[in-house]
């Protein structure tokens, strides 16, 4: 689904097709290392999508906060330097509590 190039010992742990409020649709992956988030073109009509450009590439520990936010249209939150970013996902508590795992994992592993 996506060609993000892993670096050395990287692992994926989440991925999602999904959408962010200003960067539009395209698929967040977490790994061990990074959260990222390809931009997708497509169409539902003839049910293709190819990926497109890298728009963000965020080391986990420069994440300030994640926040699992809304009850109906679900968004996971996340603060980086004074950017916020809101990605509406399927499920966004498990996507607080991987990215927070893999910040503290990443924080013991330095």
């Amino acid at each position: 689904m996506s060609a993000i190039e892993r670096k050395s010992g990287e692992k994926m742990i989440l991925q999602e097709d999904c959408a962010e409020d200003k960067l539009k649709n395209g698929i967040l992956t977490l790994t061990n290392r990074r959260l990222i988030f390809e931009k997708t073109e497509g169409s539902m009509v003839v049910l293709s999508k190819k990926t497109g450009d890298v728009v963000l590439d965020i080391p986990l520990d420069k994440i300030s906060s994640v926040k699992a936010e809304g009850f109906l249209i679900k968004k996971i939150t996340i603060a980086v330097d004074h950017t916020v970013y809101k990605f509406g996902v399927f499920n966004n508590s498990k996507w607080e509590k991987a990215i927070e795992k893999q910040k503290m994992t990443t924080k013991a592993d330095s």
